[in-house]
């Protein structure tokens, strides 16, 4: 294996079933973190496998744009309905969430024939080359595999628990900063993510997202949302930009929508979905037969009447939780997010960002059972990402370690 694929824990997997994995030992753990966010409807979801294994048994592929077939435009159908925005949609399939937001960053330039790309600091988007070009963090993502690409524009993130500011102010802020540094007539999209998740489950402060979204508006610049991590029910809507009254042009799919089979999706308005000549998007495996019919049956379950309202449940068992741990281990900054997307900031005495403790606290925690994820610009921040159908038991479980993790500091 090269090096540069390294597993974080020396834990090899043999069999996943609802929230626990079972290693090879034997070992069992409680999945806090879903692959970072794919299995969202718990490992093995017996429909979506069913779906899946029937789809093999009449075809594993023949690329949509030879021979097409109905799950893929069932797929985009069903897309162009749960998607924010009241306005004639069309999808385009992929593999990745690195290539669908690749696709969309290809459609907002072919719709405004403008190059500049802005961007929000901690972000994270993917691994391709245009998007290592995207993300905040150099290490360990494009260090040393330069040049990395040009046009992309920076702007501050609303962080209130580090800046304590309005979101409209911090908006307004870097609004001015992108005027300056490219001019508004020179972009071609403003890239997003509604909340970050590698950069540490940082919720804006109201007003962020909006105001830049009215500023794009006005100056005829796509808003892309990228919502590959905190879309398809993790938040408790079926995307995070609901939350914030916030309507992106184009909205990237990913991770939770084919229940672990390689789907994304780019879905938008039809003027800018159109941009592009035949052809011009596409690859061998977008939009395969057996992650679409996957795909059908996640978000068939995804809308099925009370499911959301049970993934807003665990947020504010977890919230609860978390509040309770805050109060008694002072290594916790903050505690933050939506449904089951959560995220603990780990400082020191002094308040700046503790790596130290997360290192410590997730290897306790693994040691007990538990598997965490890892976030924050300096890898400071416990991410949780349990399953959106995850027991009480299980969660309440989950806390008890990380009390029991945070007290061995």
């Amino acid at each position: 294996m090269s090096a540069a694929v390294s597993p974080v824990l020396p834990v090899y997997i043999a069999r996943g079933e609802g929230s626990v994995l079972t290693d090879v030992d034997g070992n069992e753990f409680i999945d806090f973190g879903c692959g970072i966010g794919v299995t969202s409807l718990g490992h093995g979801n017996p429909a979506a496998i069913e779906a899946a294994i029937a789809q093999t048994g009449r075809f594993t592929h023949t690329l949509f744009g030879v021979t097409p077939y109905e799950s893929y435009v069932e797929v985009a159908r069903l897309l162009g309905e749960i998607t924010p925005g009241e306005f004639a949609k069309k999808t385009v399939l992929s593999s990745t969430g690195a290539e669908a937001i690749e696709n969309a960053i290809k459609l907002a330039r072919a719709h405004t024939r403008r190059n500049g790309i802005a961007v929000v600091d901690h972000g994270y988007h993917g691994r391709t080359n245009l998007t290592l070009g995207l993300n905040y963090k150099a290490v360990p993502y494009s260090s040393g595999v330069g040049p990395r690409p040009g046009e992309i524009y920076r702007i501050a993130n609303s962080y209130p628990y580090r800046d304590g500011l309005d979101g409209a102010e911090v908006a307004r802020r870097g609004i001015a900063h992108l005027a300056k540094i490219s001019g508004a007539e020179n972009l071609a999209c403003l890239v997003v993510e509604p909340i970050q998740g590698e950069g540490g489950v940082v919720v804006p402060a109201p007003g962020f997202l909006e105001t830049l979204q009215e500023w794009c508006r006005s100056n005829g610049i796509v808003v892309i949302a990228d919502e590959i991590q905190t879309g398809l029910g993790r938040t408790g809507k079926l995307y995070a930009s609901e939350h914030f009254g916030f309507v992106p042009d184009l909205v990237v799919s990913a991770k939770a929508i084919a229940a672990g089979f390689p789907v994304s999706a780019v879905t938008g308005r039809s003027d800018i979905m159109d941009s592009i000549p035949a052809g011009g998007l596409s690859g061998t495996f977008s939009g395969n037969p057996v992650g679409c019919a996957a795909a059908v049956e996640v978000i068939r379950q995804l809308r099925e009447p009370g499911f959301l309202a049970r993934t807003q449940a665990i947020g504010e068992r977890l919230r609860a939780g978390l509040a309770s741990l805050q109060a008694r281990h002072g290594v916790i900054g903050d505690a933050r997010g939506l449904g089951a997307l959560q995220g603990v900031e780990l400082v020191d005495r002094d308040g700046d960002p503790n790596p130290e403790a997360f290192r410590r606290v997730s290897k306790s925690a693994a040691d007990r059972g538990l598997l965490v994820m890892p976030g924050g610009s300096d890898g400071h921040v416990l991410r949780l990402l349990p399953a959106l159908n995850i027991s009480d038991a299980l969660i309440d479980e989950a806390l008890s370690i990380l009390d029991a993790s945070f007290a061995a500091l």
